[in-house]
C-alpha cells in the first residue's frame, strides 16, 4: 500500500470512529486549536452526540465496522495502558471479539487445505459454526474414527492475513505520522508498538502456534486439581485449523446456572485465581485473555480455559519480582518491595532506596486500612506502575501484559464472589513459591543454572577470541581508511527525507479535508 493509499484508509477510519462517537468522551481542554477544532468537527459527525451510549460500546462497535485487523489493535491496545491510558485500556478491555461467520463450506475447505485430506476422512459430523471472531471461528464435530468423540475444531478466517497485512500498513503510516509531528507520542514509540502487534498477531494467525499453547498449558497443569485445558488432536491440526476436546461445560458468565447447579461460587474464584498465579510463578507460562467468555465450568466445578491465541510469559527474574512484591505488600515490608526494583535493575540506581520506598508505603498503607472485598490488587499493581514512573522506570511489556490479566481475573473472581478477599486466596500461593525458590531447593538450582551458564559461556570462549580478533582488524582498517559517502548515495538520502517530509503534511492534509467533508454531508 503507497503512503496516498494509507491516508484515505486512515482518514476513512477517523471518519468511522467519529461517527460512532468514539471522540465523543476525549476532553479538548489541553489539546492545541487545530486538534480542538478536529474533536468539535468529530462531535457533529457522531450518531449519538449527546454520549448517551457507553464509550466501551460506541469503541467496539467502531472497531468492529472496521474489520478484523482493526478488533484485533483494540485488543492489543487494551494490553498497553501506558500507550492509550488506564481508562481506555479498560474500555478496549469490554471489546466484545464478535463477527459474522463465514460459511462452512469455505471452513470445510480450509480444513482439507491445510490437512490435505478429504473433510469425510478425518470428521464424521461438521457442524455450522457455534462461535466466531476476527481471526477464526469454531464448529463442533466427530470424528470418523471414533464417532462418539467429540471435538471443537477452529478454523482460520479467509483473507484474514492478507486483510491483516493491508491494515497493518495503514498502523505503521500512522505510528509514523504520530512520531514525527507529535513529540508527546516520541516517548511512547508508536511504530515499536506496532511491531509488537504485527508480531503477536502473526503467531495468533498460525493455529499451530496456538495448539503448542494449549499442549504446553495441558501438561504444566495435568496434576492441577480445579483448572485444565483442552487436550489438542495433532493429526488434525495445522496452520489454518486447530482440533481439540469439546468442552461441555457451561461459560463462567452464567452465574444462575452455577447455582441452579449448586456450585460453590466462592471456591471458583479462589481456584481461579490460585490457578492463574500458579501457572504465571511457577510456570512463567499464562493464558492472558481470561475473559468470562474463554472460561467455563463444568459439573464438578472444575475451570476449563479455551482459545489460548495471546499467552504471556515471564523469566525467572520477573516471577521473583512479581512474588517479592505480592508478597512484600502482604507483610506491609515496603523496603523489600523496594529493593526488589531496584535489584531488578527496573528503577535507575542514582535514585534513593528509602525514598522510593516511602512512595510505596504511600500505597500499601492505605490498602490496609480497608476491608478486603474493597482492596484490588489490580488497582494495586496500576498505582505502583504510575508511582514508578516518578523514579524513571522504563516500561515492562511483560508486566503490563500480566497488569492487564490480573485485572481481568480479578473482575471475574469478584463476579463470583463480591466479598472476594484476593490477599488471602494469594498468599499461600505466593508464599509456597518463595519459600520454595528461596530455599535450599530454590538455592541448589540457583547454583546449578549458574554452574551450567559458566559452563555455556567456557564452550563459547575460542569464538569469542576468535571475533576480538577480526573485531580489531576490521577497527585498524577503518582507522586507516574512514567512512566514505559517495555522491549518489548522499543525493538519495536528500531525496528520501524530503519525500518523506512531503508524505507527512500530505497526510495531514488528507485527513483534514477527509472530515471537513464528512461534517458538511450530514
Amino acid at each position: 500500500m503507497n503512503a496516498f493509499s494509507a491516508m484515505i484508509a486512515l482518514a476513512h477510519a477517523g471518519f468511522v470512529l467519529a461517527r460512532e462517537g468514539v471522540f465523543n468522551a476525549i476532553s479538548g481542554d489541553e489539546l492545541p486549536l487545530p486538534a480542538r477544532a478536529g474533536l468539535r468537527i468529530a462531535s457533529l459527525v457522531a450518531r449519538d452526540r449527546k454520549g448517551s451510549t457507553k464509550q466501551s460500546e460506541r469503541l467496539s462497535k467502531a472497531l468492529n465496522r472496521l474489520g478484523p485487523s482493526w478488533v484485533k489493535l483494540g485488543q492489543f491496545l487494551a494490553t498497553r495502558p501506558d500507550v492509550v491510558g488506564n481508562q481506555m485500556a479498560l474500555d478496549l478491555e469490554l471489546l466484545q471479539d464478535r463477527m459474522d461467520a463465514f460459511p462452512t463450506a469455505e471452513a470445510k475447505s480450509a480444513v482439507e487445505e491445510s490437512l490435505g485430506r478429504p473433510i469425510n476422512e478425518m470428521f464424521a459430523s461438521f457442524s455450522e459454526p457455534v462461535a466466531a471472531a476476527s481471526i477464526a471461528q469454531v464448529h463442533k464435530a466427530t470424528l470418523t474414527s471414533n464417532p462418539q468423540k467429540t471435538v471443537a475444531v477452529k478454523v482460520i478466517r479467509p483473507g484474514v492475513r492478507k486483510r491483516f497485512l493491508r491494515d497493518l500498513d495503514v498502523f505503521y503510516f500512522a505510528a509514523r505520522i504520530q512520531e514525527r509531528f507529535i513529540p508527546a507520542a516520541r516517548r511512547l514509540r508508536p511504530v515499536s508498538v506496532v511491531d509488537v502487534l504485527a508480531q503477536s498477531a502473526r503467531l495468533e494467525m498460525d493455529l499451530r502456534l496456538e495448539a503448542a499453547a494449549f499442549s504446553e498449558m495441558h501438561e504444566n497443569t495435568a496434576e492441577d486439581e480445579g483448572f485444565r485445558v483442552p487436550n489438542v488432536d495433532w493429526e488434525r491440526t495445522g496452520r489454518d485449523v486447530v482440533t481439540m476436546d469439546w468442552v461441555e461445560g457451561t461459560k463462567l458468565t452464567k452465574v444462575l446456572e452455577m447455582d441452579r447447579q449448586g456450585l460453590d461460587k466462592k471456591q471458583l474464584a479462589v481456584t481461579l485465581i490460585q490457578s492463574f498465579l500458579r501457572h504465571t510463578l511457577r510456570d512463567g507460562f499464562f493464558h492472558a485473555d481470561m475473559h468470562p467468555g474463554n472460561l467455563f465450568f463444568e459439573a464438578d466445578g472444575t475451570i476449563v480455559a479455551v482459545d489460548l491465541g495471546i499467552a504471556g510469559r515471564l523469566g525467572k527474574k520477573e516471577r521473583l519480582f512479581l512474588a517479592e512484591i505480592l508478597y512484600g505488600f502482604i507483610k506491609r515490608d515496603y523496603m523489600r518491595v523496594a529493593q526488589v526494583h531496584f535489584d531488578a535493575g527496573y528503577v535507575p540506581l542514582h535514585h534513593d532506596v528509602a525514598s522510593f520506598a516511602q512512595a510505596i508505603r504511600a500505597i500499601g498503607e492505605p490498602i490496609h486500612g480497608q476491608s478486603a472485598e474493597t482492596v484490588s490488587m489490580a488497582k494495586l499493581l496500576t498505582l505502583l506502575f504510575e508511582v514508578t514512573e516518578l523514579f524513571d522506570m522504563q516500561t515492562q511489556p511483560q508486566l503490563l501484559l500480566l497488569q492487564k490479566t490480573m485485572v481481568v481475573v480479578e473482575g471475574v473472581a469478584r463476579k463470583l464472589d463480591p466479598k472476594f478477599n484476593m490477599w488471602a486466596a494469594s498468599e499461600p500461593v505466593v508464599a509456597q513459591w518463595i519459600a520454595r525458590k528461596l530455599g535450599p531447593v530454590g538455592k541448589l538450582q540457583d547454583a546449578k543454572d549458574g554452574i551450567d551458564a559458566i559452563v555455556r559461556l567456557v564452550g563459547l570462549v575460542p569464538e569469542f577470541v576468535e571475533r576480538t580478533e577480526r573485531l580489531g582488524k576490521e577497527i585498524d582498517a577503518l582507522s586507516q581508511n574512514g567512512i566514505r559517502l559517495d555522491a549518489p548515495t548522499i543525493e538519495a538520502i536528500g531525496k528520501a527525507e524530503a519525500q518523506h517530509s512531503r508524505s507527512g503534511r500530505l497526510a495531514l492534509i488528507v485527513i483534514a479535508i477527509a472530515a471537513v467533508i464528512a461534517a458538511a454531508s450530514l
